[in-house]
């Protein structure tokens, strides 16, 4: 059931009519009506996986319990372990074990008979990263033990956000979980915008430029090394649409049910360097592995100076990257990611953060964010290809001679509309998202919005409903 479906605009729209004007002044009976929601919504892509959806809710909820009310330091701590064994030993299992099993019988040549036909549950390293920022807030003292169970098993399995995003703590929607809720026009306005803006880079934009990026990824090495940097290029665009147009829907449609969610995007194309671009790319991964796993890392090695800094910024990074998936790829991705940051921790500038200009970008601010372009999408090469074989041979491409030949697949239309997502970045980059537009009179402001919905109508794909975070 995709955002982008007529099955889940009839969904959501049932949801939407029973949760307000049904239920709206009992908070228990939505609670409880938006906990059937989300299992409706989980088990409408696999059903078989909604039990362990409830039995991993079920069990976090009682660990949680178990870390508060224990007062010995050494049982404490096993029920913090065995939080944190499960919730990492169930990704494993399910993301990572033929992973682990293939990579170590290449190694040693041995022959592989323990490989399953183990299926990947849909959102099992968003709901994952949940439990786990669960467990560790109430054993940091950040976080008390939720005691209401209806509210946590709606926290794990909130469906905005279950399948791709973004990773909400619990110190965030807990709290609006046990209060009421009230549903306003100017929220609803709102709300509506986001969510057509998101469906206007997914089923616009994105699913534009999906075609072609698929083609020239798939025969690259019967194309020239500058369609294949061209095709680098426009994934970035294709991605950016895709996960940020996820997430505006994410966030739009729990802005209509009276949630405020974590940002996730913060107009990352105009990075200036990579640091600026990952502060502002997949906000609520980064934000997690900041507190959770950067920061110890930090303290770890803080007697090593800069050179303990890079080892933790590699490490972290590297995480990112076997996040992303079980591949060699994303491990060399985010080994990438984490040394591109090497001239930043020498000179001092890995927290230093620089205001655009308000109108039009500076000569110098245009460079910076070609630099840090060039540099994300050189990495991207790492992440489209299926192996690391691939992946050389179309770096082996794009350094040939054939990188200064013109490109194929260039189109006009495709052009336009990534200048289209662009321009209305830059005019909301001090926004809370990219279409509020408030600086324009409300004439203009409803121009702007019938325009989308034309393009939504003349120019979407909407037979590719699949989001490209979804597989992670």
């Amino acid at each position: 059931m995709q955002f982008t479906s007529l099955v889940f605009i009839l969904f959501f729209s049932v949801v939407f009519a029973i949760y307000w004007w049904v239920l709206g002044k009992n908070l228990k009976a939505q609670n409880i009506f938006l906990l059937l929601a989300s299992y409706v919504f989980y088990a409408s892509w696999d059903w078989r996986f909604l039990i362990l959806l409830v039995v991993s809710s079920a069990i976090c909820y009682y660990l949680g319990l178990k870390i508060s009310e224990t007062q010995d330091p050494k049982r404490k701590k096993l029920w913090v372990n065995l939080g944190l064994l499960f919730s990492v030993g169930t990704l494993f299992y399910f993301k990572y074990f033929n992973f682990f099993i293939e990579s170590f019988t290449d190694l040693f040549g041995i022959k592989n008979d323990l490989t399953l036909k183990i299926i990947l549950p849909l959102g099992i390293s968003f709901y994952t990263f949940r439990m786990i920022s669960y467990i560790l807030d109430i054993k940091n003292n950040k976080l008390k033990a939720e005691t209401d169970a209806l509210a946590f098993f709606n926290y794990i399995s909130f469906f905005p956000s279950m399948t791709s995003g973004p990773i909400d703590k619990g110190g965030l929607l807990l709290p609006q979980l046990k209060k009421e809720r009230v549903f306003t026009v100017e929220n609803g306005s709102d709300a509506a915008r986001q969510i057509l803006l998101g469906a206007f880079k997914k089923l616009v934009v994105s699913n534009s430029i999906s075609p072609i990026t698929q083609n020239i990824f798939q025969n690259y090495e019967h194309l020239s090394g500058s369609t294949i940097a061209f095709g680098a290029v426009l994934f970035l665009f294709q991605m950016y649409a895709d996960f940020s147009g996820y997430s505006d829907m994410a966030i739009g449609i729990a802005k209509l049910l009276g949630f405020k969610t974590t940002k996730n995007f913060a107009f990352p194309l105009f990075a200036q360097n990579i640091a600026d671009y990952w502060r502002k790319w997949h906000i609520s991964l980064t934000s997690w592995l900041t507190e959770y796993v950067f920061t110890p890392l930090v303290i770890q090695f803080r007697d090593y100076d800069k050179k303990g800094l890079m080892l933790a910024v590699f490490l972290n990074f590297v995480i990112i990257g076997f996040w992303h998936g079980a591949n060699w790829t994303f491990i060399v991705y985010g080994a990438l990611q984490g040394l591109y940051y090497v001239p930043l921790v020498v000179n001092n500038q890995i927290n230093k953060k620089k205001k655009l200009s308000k109108t039009i970008p500076t000569f110098k601010e245009l460079g910076n964010i070609v630099y840090t372009m060039a540099l994300v999408c050189f990495a991207l090469v790492l992440f489209v290809a299926p192996s690391l074989k691939d992946a050389f041979g179309m770096y082996g491409r794009i350094f040939s001679l054939s990188l200064f030949s013109v490109p194929q697949f260039i189109k006009i239309k495709i052009l336009g509309l990534i200048a289209i997502v662009v321009l209305i970045d830059w005019i909301n980059k001090e926004q809370e998202h990219g279409l509020e537009i408030s600086r324009f009179k409300p004439m203009v402001r409803r121009i702007i919005y019938v325009f989308l919905i034309f393009l939504i109508m003349y120019y979407g794909v909407f037979g590719n409903g699949s989001f490209i975070y979804e597989q992670f």
